[in-house]
């Protein structure tokens, strides 16, 4: 049966590209959005040349350095991808142009809500602080989002392979960032060699109190006990975490707290998490009741938009487009932004919904 002759009250498109086309033009938030993980290609080439980093020197030499395998041996064989960009992003006036690039990308495909986030820490190797580098990506990312019309809130991540205090420095620094946009403050790194987030409570706990919302990375090793144990520094939202399918009273402990889950299905397969994209529970997870958002976790590293995300959980998964809107709606409801703004962008949701989907319903 073609899309064309679907019943059940779901919209129907004619061609077999009007799925992509419909994600494309819908306004979206992105909530899982790594910085490092989305150098365009073209201006790591100029970084590696003005900066002496040895890196390829064309175009499809620098994009096969930055995009990983379609399938990584692990979670840490997905991160060394991250190492060429790390490298180039060193100074102030690289970092403000990575931020400005990724947010007009994202722009150009109609993300009018995106939190972007990345581990300062790793970016003061030629002597900035983290103070400078929080204050070079909002700088790049706040003049990219006022001249597209958009919206970014910035999620400072810390390294589980850092030490409690270089963490508690990060979130004091986050904290006193507010005023440039910072909203949320995240944990990342390897799982496998650090997997207790309870290490750096204290970090968590000025983050906090500072007023921002905090979320982790869990889930990317160890399975559902990680997710669990993720929920040991009441976080927001938990990055990742679809390995809670596993266990059904952690499903329940997650709705009852209201957490959600920022997933990154193509991610996920390149990380080895699951076996295969048809393997992915998204679904399963939203029709328990579980809120997730979806993601791409990064835009270069997994050469990926988010409207291509959207069409692969549409056609590898087979999610009804009522689902991927219920989805999309749930990225606004979870955004780290003031209630103000979350409810403007919700309205505007709503409204592109009634008139883009009438005509076809």
């Amino acid at each position: 049966m073609s899309r064309s002759e679907q019943g059940g009250g779901e919209p129907r498109f004619a061609r077999a590209d009007d799925d992509l086309r419909l994600f494309t033009e819908m306004p979206k938030a992105e909530l899982h959005l790594h910085l490092d993980g989305s150098l365009d290609p073209s201006l790591a080439l100029e970084l590696a040349k003005t900066r002496g980093v040895e890196a390829p020197r064309d175009w499809a030499g620098m994009r096969a350095a930055l995009v990983a395998p379609e399938r990584c041996a692990d979670q840490a064989d997905l991160l060394r991808a991250f190492d060429l960009p790390i490298a180039l992003l060193q100074d102030a006036e690289a970092l403000e142009r990575a931020a400005d690039h990724l947010v007009r990308a994202k722009a150009a495909e109609n993300v009018v809500y995106m939190e972007l986030r990345w581990g300062p820490h790793l970016h003061t190797a030629k002597g900035l602080t983290q103070s400078q580098v929080i204050a070079a990506v909002a700088k790049g990312a706040n003049a990219a989002a006022t001249a597209c019309g958009v919206e970014v809130r910035l999620i400072i991540t810390a390294l589980r392979s850092h030490s409690l205090e270089e963490n508690r420095a990060l979130a004091a620094a986050a904290v006193a960032a507010k005023d440039l946009g910072v909203a949320g403050f995240d944990l990342a790194g390897r799982e496998a060699a650090f997997p207790d987030p309870l290490t750096f409570k204290d970090a968590f706990d000025v983050a906090r109190d500072g007023g921002l919302a905090i979320t982790l990375h869990a889930g990317e090793w160890g399975g559902a006990a990680q997710v669990r144990r993720a929920l040991d520094v009441k976080p927001a939202r938990i990055a990742h975490g679809a390995v809670a399918v596993e266990d059904p009273a952690l499903c329940d402990e997650l709705i009852a707290r209201g957490v959600v889950l920022d997933l990154c299905p193509s991610s996920n397969v390149q990380a080895a998490i699951v076996s295969g994209y048809g393997d992915f529970p998204i679904l399963t997870l939203h029709r328990r009741g579980l809120r997730v958002t979806l993601n791409t976790d990064d835009l270069v590293v997994s050469d990926l938009t988010l409207s291509e995300e959207y069409g692969r959980v549409r056609r590898r998964l087979g999610a009804s487009v009522t689902e991927l809107l219920e989805i999309a709606h749930a990225g606004y409801e979870a955004a780290f932004a003031p209630e103000p703004l979350r409810e403007a962008l919700l309205q505007r949701f709503t409204s592109w919904r009634k008139t883009r989907l009438s005509s076809h319903e």
